[in-house]
């Protein structure tokens, strides 16, 4: 990776080179406590002042969470974000923090009127501010507004119409928010008009697998079209289905690399950068986009030189697998923690799915806060009882046993049910007795179907498709089986047990819901089957694309029959951590009565 030092541009009148001590602080918020995320900033502020920073800046609505949906359209939640930003100006200034200006993002409101978005004086905005002293010095909107995905910022907000400029010790300094960055035009060519030296863009751009290498050569991209060294700061931790990475970037004028912050991990990234002095005849007015250049001097003097210390760091990537495994604890030790529970409970069948799920639960709250119940039927395999028993034993999680046979025997009796409807009833038998430990002792439950039984509808309502979370929800079965061989080589390299039995991962998948029963009764090879389902849910490509691409046309066929019938069941699931472009959920909203059918 290619590292650069920005230039050293000398002030033309002072012959000092201007220079800054940048502190950008990867933090975690929690959607709507004002309070909890206003104390995290303050830390972190006092941080970053201890350690001689000259800006501090902090994530896209670090002071509210992101994202905040819904809330926004609530006046009383605006009106208590626009309070908590002044409250905190302040408590920095008594705090003896005030000399620092910081940069935060939070939920304003417009105020006046929006006809061209139908609007009234009133809606709600995306907005960021500089506090200095007590006081907002500088606010703006988000410009770029994204609407597709898990976005839907079009439904709450209405863009800003500035190009925000802070002058801080001579030098001028373009800020944004996020998608401004991601979308073309607008302040990225707007800061090259207002010939900024710096251009700081803060950031709630939730974790997708890959989207690391498509981040930097954006932030890159970007830095050469604004024409000065530019600034990506990412928030971390989780919210609901997001994560959120970090993974902060600095990237100098030319594109090259100047630091890089680590992936998942809260902190104060500090640097020291050589920028260009403020250019006496800055323009002023309407510029690039229609934005208005609204410039705040709050030092026009550089600062009095001094010996650089934070020259610049490149954190180390993850590979691909720990990237998505750490993802997938992160996210579900932010639902955990951030809805006020302590413990949660698996199902454990001795399956690789559960076992997965086990490993991740471990991992992100603890194995003594990890409730293992394995609930053999007449139908479970000895080798699977030892299979989940061996988990408890690897990872040291709780664990009890509680066969079902006794309960399954009465409906049946009562009942006398066949074929599916027996096989059901045996799973809606293990969610009914898991939800019951659940009420009665406190834990979440933690469905572990993937990504691929999801797709299909190869699960049960109300049986193992019960729970508060779902772990693995965005995982297909292939990347299942990577990363619980990842997670036991992992454990080996690090001198630990491997937390998950071998045989889980090499046995054929089975519900064992009946006898002899294995997957491949109802489903393709799960590499064919995953390849399909990616062509057509990741990508939206329709049947006939798919079988150009190889497939055969009546496994297609099948396939995506399946898939359709079973957006009711997708529509119960709880939810997951997101790790693909296309997760079940928001990324992906198709009506379940629906006449449309990709093949005949």
């Amino acid at each position: 990776m290619t590292r650069t030092t920005p230039l050293r541009l000398f002030d033309d009148y002072t012959g000092r080179v201007p220079q800054l001590r940048l502190a950008l602080n990867q933090t975690d918020s929690r959607v709507g406590d004002l309070a909890g995320n206003t104390e995290t900033i303050v830390r972190w502020t006092r941080h970053s002042a201890e350690r001689g920073a000259h800006l501090a800046v902090f994530p896209e609505m670090a002071l509210t969470g992101y994202p905040v949906e819904d809330l926004a359209l609530r006046s009383s939640f605006v009106e208590a974000s626009r309070a908590a930003l002044r409250a905190l100006a302040a408590r920095l200034a008594d705090e003896g923090l005030g000399e620092l200006p910081v940069l935060v993002g939070y939920l304003d409101r417009c105020e006046t009127a929006q006809p061209k978005y139908g609007q009234p004086a009133g809606t709600p905005q995306n907005a960021a501010a500089v506090l200095h002293r007590g006081r907002v010095v500088l606010n703006f909107a988000k410009h770029h507004l994204p609407n597709y995905g898990v976005f839907d910022e079009f439904r709450y907000f209405v863009p800003g119409d500035t190009m925000p400029v802070l002058r801080l010790h001579g030098i001028d300094i373009a800020l944004a928010i996020c998608e401004d960055l991601w979308q073309d035009g607008g302040r990225v060519p707007a800061a090259r008009t207002a010939r900024a030296g710096l251009l700081v863009s803060i950031n709630a751009s939730p974790y997708e697998r890959n989207k690391d290498d498509t981040r930097l050569e954006l932030v890159r991209k970007r830095a050469q079209e604004a024409g000065c060294t530019t600034a990506y700061l990412a928030m971390v931790g989780g919210q609901d289905e997001l994560v959120f990475d970090g993974d902060s970037i600095v990237v100098g004028a030319d594109g090259g690399v100047v630091a890089r912050a680590p992936q998942f991990d809260e902190g104060c990234f500090l640097l020291d950068l050589d920028l260009p002095a403020a250019s006496p005849d800055a323009p002023d007015g309407v510029v690039d986009d229609g934005l208005r250049i609204d410039r705040v001097v709050l030092s026009e003097e550089p600062l009095q030189p001094y010996e650089p210390v934070h020259t610049g760091d490149y954190a180390e990537r993850l590979d691909d697998d720990e990237e998505v495994y750490t993802a997938l604890v992160v996210g579900l030790r932010a639902y955990v923690r951030k809805n006020g529970f302590r413990s949660v409970l698996v199902g454990l069948s001795g399956g690789i799915d559960s076992a997965l799920v086990a490993a991740i639960a471990c991992d992100a709250v603890g194995p003594e806060n990890v409730y293992g119940v394995s609930m053999p039927s007449r139908y479970s395999s000895e080798h699977s009882k030892e299979d989940a028993a061996e988990l408890a034993r690897r990872t040291g999680l709780n664990f009890r046993t509680v066969p079902i046979a006794p309960m399954f025997d009465t409906y049946m009796d009562a009942l006398h049910l066949t074929g599916l409807a027996e096989e059901n009833l045996q799973s809606r038998l293990r969610g009914t007795l898991l939800m019951a430990l659940s009420n009665q002792e406190g834990h979440i439950v933690l469905a572990p179907g993937n990504k691929s039984e999801l797709a299909v509808g190869y699960s049960t309502l109300y049986g193992d498709s019960v729970g508060a979370y779902g772990p693995i929800k965005d995982v297909y079965k292939t990347s299942v089986f990577r990363l619980a061989k990842w997670r036991n080589k992992a454990a080996e390299e690090r001198g630990q047990v491997p937390p998950i039995p071998e045989n889980s991962i090499t046995k054929p998948p089975s519900a064992e819901l009946r006898p002899g029963q294995v997957d491949t009764d109802s489903l393709p090879d799960y590499p064919v089957l995953d390849a399909i389902l990616e062509r057509y849910v990741d990508q939206d490509q329709g049947a006939d694309a798919i079988v150009a691409a190889g497939f055969d046309r009546e496994l297609v066929t099948k396939t995506l029959r399946m898939v359709d019938t079973a957006e009711y069941k997708r529509r119960q699931y709880p939810p997951g951590t997101k790790i693909s472009p296309k997760v079940f959920g928001k990324d992906r909203r198709l009506p379940i009565t629906n006449g449309w059918r990709e093949t005949a």
